[in-house]
């Protein structure tokens, strides 16, 4: 006698692991999942990968004039802002701080590459790799000044530049200039205080956190004649030397007279090389010493500054609308298609 119960419990068996194999072949080929044990479903994880995430900023070139090679670079967008920024602030600086320095670039060089003449350049440049415009150093450059910390250092400019891809700095729909300097005296200056032309958003505005930067004081000796000389003066044996006669909105020297001659803040920092505008001297036998407060020309944003205010819990939109006053932060897609479509 044969034993039903057995048999239809086989059967059953049988009939179940039928119809769960072609459901196991078909999961492995499901939309961004493959099985693992029975009953458990893995979803595969995004790649970390940034360097294969695409950016508004992917498809734009920039025509960078390399000075020591004396040749024209086309440049990915993206790398060119990685260079930059790696060149004009220190990785070590807050995110925030890396951010606003990533949107500064990109809209200093936007508004370059939308501008016809470029006559310091040659033919075909929209810009050069140095402080003339801004500082600009290639990936091979970055691994030799950067040596072990080369890695690390990347990875953090990187994701600066793509926290910020696509967008610039506008006032009222005009791309602005975005002005940028190392360390403040406390104030940044108005932009006529020391370039020949006035910009509603590059007002002077205090800067407090400069103090904290090594850069903030700074001192030079240099002979009374070499002083007479560079300065077009005389000063014969008199202690003093000249008397500061106006003053800029951001706390600089603005004028001084000196025996008769009257030179602006700015010519005495450039024929001097002085690292500020805002300085004072003193007499000594036969050298001048001359004190700084800062370092550099003051129009625009404080990198120090910016890190300070990062380093507080501000992001990189608050640095920006600090520094550079009634400004928006928008799209370049716009512009970026423009320049695009030039080529």
């Amino acid at each position: 006698m044969i034993k039903t119960k057995p048999l239809i419990v086989l059967l059953s068996i049988l009939f179940v692991v039928t119809l769960i194999i072609p459901a196991v072949l078909v999961l492995p080929f499901s939309e961004g999942k493959s099985s693992g044990k029975l009953g458990e479903t893995l979803t595969h994880a995004p790649s970390k990968n940034v360097n294969a995430v695409p950016t508004a900023d992917a498809g734009v070139e920039v025509a960078v004039y390399r000075f020591s090679k004396s040749k024209i670079e086309n440049i990915p967008l993206e790398n060119y802002l990685v260079g930059v920024v790696a060149a004009e602030m220190p990785a070590e600086f807050g995110d925030e701080a890396l951010k606003a320095q990533a949107l500064t670039a990109r809209t200093y060089i936007v508004k370059q590459m939308l501008s016809k003449d470029h006559p310091e350049l040659p033919k075909g440049a929209v810009v050069g790799d140095t402080v003339i415009n801004q500082v600009y150093n290639s990936d091979d450059e970055l691994k030799k000044i950067w040596g072990i910390d080369y890695s690390w250092k990347k990875e953090k400019i990187l994701k600066a530049v793509r926290a910020t891809s696509g967008q610039i700095i506008t006032y009222k729909g005009q791309v602005i200039s975005a002005m940028f300097f190392s360390t403040s005296n406390g104030y940044t200056e108005n932009s006529e205080d020391y370039w020949p032309n006035s910009f509603p958003y590059l007002r002077s505005v205090a800067s407090p956190w400069d103090k904290e930067s090594p850069k903030f004081n700074n001192q030079k000796i240099l002979s009374v004649q070499e002083f007479e000389t560079k300065l077009g003066v005389k000063l014969s044996g008199s202690t003093t030397i000249g008397k500061i006669t106006d003053r800029t909105a951001g706390k600089r020297v603005g004028e001084v007279n000196i025996k008769g001659k009257v030179l602006t803040g700015r010519e005495i920092r450039e024929r001097l090389d002085l690292k500020s505008s805002d300085f004072s001297w003193v007499r000594k036998g036969n050298n001048i010493i001359i004190s700084t407060r800062g370092y550099g020309h003051g129009v625009g944003m404080s990198q120090y500054g910016a890190n300070g205010m990062a380093s507080e819990g501000d992001n990189y939109q608050e640095i920006i609308k600090h520094y550079y006053q009634g400004v928006d932060i928008t799209s370049a897609e716009t512009m970026l298609a423009t320049i695009t479509a030039r080529k």
